[in-house]
């Protein structure tokens, strides 16, 4: 069995699963914004984690950093920022992938940590 690389990947994993249900857990999935847009927004992670688990790849954390901003300013974009479950729900969530993600890239000598070793010529 493969080891994974970084251990972040499992975690936004969990993340991803946990906004699929989190509408019904917390009780918000009357409000269409927002339970729509946290079940897409946690499809999205799921899998791209997942494949940031199997094939790991910078691209993969960069959109999962989009994805947590997006997920940060959804309450006032799509109008639920009022439904204090939803919109605590989408900030904390969202600041959690945002550091896991960001950790990756400036820990991973692949990525971004990488580059910095360069010299300018």
């Amino acid at each position: 069995m493969k080891q994974v690389k970084h251990w972040q990947d499992p975690v936004n994993i969990v993340l991803g699963v946990w906004l699929v249900v989190s509408p019904w857990v917390l009780g918000f999935q009357d409000v269409t914004f927002a339970m729509w847009s946290t079940v897409v927004t946690g499809i999205a992670l799921g899998a791209l984690a997942l494949g940031a688990t199997l094939v790991p790849r910078a691209w993969e954390e960069w959109t999962e950093g989009a994805l947590a901003i997006w997920l940060a300013v959804s309450p006032w974009v799509l109008g639920f920022a009022t439904v204090e479950n939803a919109m605590v729900n989408a900030v904390l969530v969202s600041a959690a992938i945002l550091v896991l993600a960001l950790w990756v890239l400036v820990t991973d000598k692949d990525y971004l940590g990488g580059s910095m070793d360069r010299h300018a010529h």
